[in-house]
């Protein structure tokens, strides 16, 4: 028996509020999204704002999404090492990604794309591929194959292609709410597809309440909940990608050394920080890490929090 499943954080209420919200949701960045307007300044209508807001994320996924043809991540991948110029932020990005695969040593690494093509766990059939696939997907890991020169990327090593999945919507996340707070947004909830990002005045006593999805309950199902006036809120865990096969699952978080599934024993990561793209990047390191790398880590980082949860539903 094979099956995916797609179990994102369940956001629950805003602690205080009247319900006069405006909120829409849009099918982008492969997942259903959401923004939610409660209070603003700006004369233009809140529906206007999230449609603009949401044309913006289509924006950014057309430039950094691996599947989109004309996409500066697809430019680079179908490059064969030549070095191809991108926008500022793509090589923004790719460079924040970079730090942190060196921070990680690697085991946060978006030249992974070879391997995560390979198990094809977004596919409709994914299975275990063979042992040679996966020890030659292995070899084409090596974040140490990125050379940027200002807006110059280059992929270098046979076989060098990224994926930014495992921060893009960090960081579009992270233009969304500078583009909201640009638009005279005082209290909102963007919710790009677990990835929870909240404005709020800081002086006000108003809260979020956000929950943390339990490891293969039933969506919407708590494990937790923290509450917060700004910020992100980012987990990485093995039940939101995943397949059985002869009685084992096999998740998309991968070890970037094996190109296989991370083995430890942990079913989740949630990061609690300022920024959703560094959240985003925090939550599958620290997930690769382990619970007791990762806390070290997380225990170097100024305003960042994490929650680890154990495969017998421990809170580390």
């Amino acid at each position: 028996m094979k099956k995916i499943l797609a179990l994102l954080l369940a956001l629950v209420s805003l602690c205080g509020c009247a319900k006069q919200e405006v909120s829409d949701t849009e099918f982008l960045l492969n997942t259903v999204s959401s923004i939610t307007i409660y209070e603003k300044t700006n004369k233009k209508s809140s529906q206007h704002i999230i449609e603009e807001c949401f044309a913006l994320c289509r924006d950014y996924e057309n430039m950094l999404s691996k599947t989109v043809k004309t996409s500066d991540i697809s430019k680079l991948n179908n490059a064969e090492g030549k070095p191809v110029e991108v926008s500022e932020e793509t090589a923004q990005l790719i460079s924040l990604a970079v730090k942190y695969s060196v921070l990680s040593d690697g085991k946060f690494d978006i030249t992974v794309d070879p391997a995560a093509d390979l198990w094809n766990f977004n596919g409709e059939n994914p299975s275990v591929p063979s042992d040679s696939d996966i020890e030659e997907a292995a070899k084409k890991i090596n974040y140490k194959n990125i050379e940027i020169d200002g807006n110059t990327v280059t992929l270098k090593g046979e076989g060098t292609k990224i994926d930014l999945g495992g921060i893009a919507k960090g960081y579009i996340g992270d233009k969304a709410r500078e583009f909201l707070i640009e638009n005279g947004v005082k209290r909102a909830i963007i919710n790009l597809g677990g990835n929870i990002l909240l404005i709020s005045p800081e002086d006000g006593e108003k809260t979020f309440t956000v929950g943390i999805q339990k490891p293969f309950a039933h969506q919407g199902e708590l494990y937790g909940t923290v509450k917060l006036k700004n910020g992100t809120v980012v987990t990485s865990g093995i039940y939101e990608r995943y397949f059985e096969e002869n009685g084992k699952i096999y998740h998309h978080i991968l070890d970037t050394s094996t190109a296989r599934p991370v083995e430890n024993n942990l079913y989740s990561v949630t990061i609690i920080a300022e920024n959703s793209a560094d959240a985003d990047a925090l939550s599958t390191t620290c997930f690769a890490l382990g619970a007791e790398k990762g806390k070290e880590l997380i225990e170097s980082l100024k305003n960042t929090e994490a929650v680890f949860i154990t495969n017998d539903y421990k809170c580390i």
